[in-house]
């Protein structure tokens, strides 16, 4: 199974200067836990999760101040279209993350997580188990 198949293709992004409170609603309201961070300045998109929030909240500091382009992961691995899950998980799993944004070229197209690989996963399984039965 490919990245393609199994990844968000409702790209939510954010721009460095939101707050931390904006994006918490903005992302708890769509029931996701990441967003694309899309800077101009930049060479590429970064992104901020849930836990780049829980970390600041976690800190003292305050929602209502602090802005993404603070607490975002600017340098992170980009996943292509045609990638393996096998080959995504392997890369969440060195880094430590949960969820990998999706090029093709230079566009975003996607959001991959965890949660997607392992609902593929696990539809494939059953797949096959009633083909098996």
């Amino acid at each position: 199974m490919y990245v393609r198949e199994a990844m968000s293709g409702d790209v939510f992004t954010v721009g460095p200067a939101h707050t931390l409170r904006v994006v918490a609603q903005m992302m708890s309201a769509r029931g996701i836990g990441a967003a694309a961070v899309i800077d101009e300045q930049q060479a590429g998109p970064g992104i901020i999760t849930e836990r780049d929030i829980l970390h600041s909240v976690g800190r003292g500091e305050v929602p209502d101040e602090e802005r993404v382009s603070e607490h975002l992961t600017a340098d992170v691995i980009l996943a292509a279209p045609d990638w393996r899950l096998e080959q995504a998980a392997a890369e969440m799993i060195r880094g430590g993350f949960r969820h990998v944004i999706v090029v093709d070229g230079p566009a975003v197209v996607g959001i991959l997580s965890m949660r997607d690989i392992v609902r593929s996963w696990t539809a494939e399984l059953v797949t096959a188990g009633a083909a098996v039965a």
